[in-house]
Parts: structure tokens; C-alpha cells; sequence
């Protein structure tokens, strides 16, 4: 269990305060940036990685990306797409979700 940074796994300051917010609980990458029971702190407010698990991008549904602050699962494709040049969804592209929970 280690202390990570935030933006080992928010990649923006918008997903950060999102997070800090309860708006995001889950983060998919292309790799593993945590483990779980790892933690990370955002202002005063500890978070801890309380899950991680090897997906593809077709496991993926509108619950998932609502906890990754989209409106659905067509929301969140948009935004891959526009955030990474060249991006094409391929339900075969292997991912990785970070879960985390608050903790007080």
C-alpha cells in the first residue's frame, strides 16, 4: 500500500474535482497506475483504491462510465475520442478500472 498522487490516476484537474465532489468513484487506463489499498488525498480528504481489475473496453456500461462522471456510455466514448487523437473504440482494447472510496 503506498500514498499515489492524484493525478497518477485523474488526468485533469476537472476529474480531480469531480472526484473530490463524488461525481467520479472509478477510473479506467490503459494500464495499472494503483493498487489496491492504495490511497491518495485530494484538499483534506483521504481516498483509498479499493479495487483493480483488468477489463476491455466492452465490458464497459452506461453504470460505468456514470461513475466516471459521463451521462452514458455513448458520452464517454465521445470523450475518449476527442481527449486522444487517433482514439478507435475497439471492444477487444484491453483497460484497467480503478475503484476508490472516500474515506474519512
Amino acid at each position: 500500500m503506498a500514498q499515489i498522487a492524484p493525478d497518477t490516476l485523474l488526468p485533469s484537474d476537472r476529474m480531480v474535482q469531480q472526484t473530490l465532489d463524488g461525481e467520479i468513484t472509478q477510473i479506467h487506463r490503459g494500464q495499472q497506475y494503483a493498487e489496491e489499498g492504495d490511497t491518495f488525498s485530494i484538499e483534506d480528504v483521504t481516498f483509498e483504491v479499493v479495487d483493480v481489475e483488468e477489463r476491455t473496453l466492452g465490458d464497459l456500461t452506461d453504470e460505468d462510465a456514470r461513475a466516471e462522471g459521463h451521462r452514458d456510455l455513448e458520452h464517454y466514448r465521445q470523450t475518449l475520442e476527442r481527449a486522444h487523437e487517433g482514439f478507435e473504440w475497439d471492444d477487444d482494447s484491453e483497460i484497467v478500472r480503478h475503484r476508490f472510496e472516500r474515506r474519512e
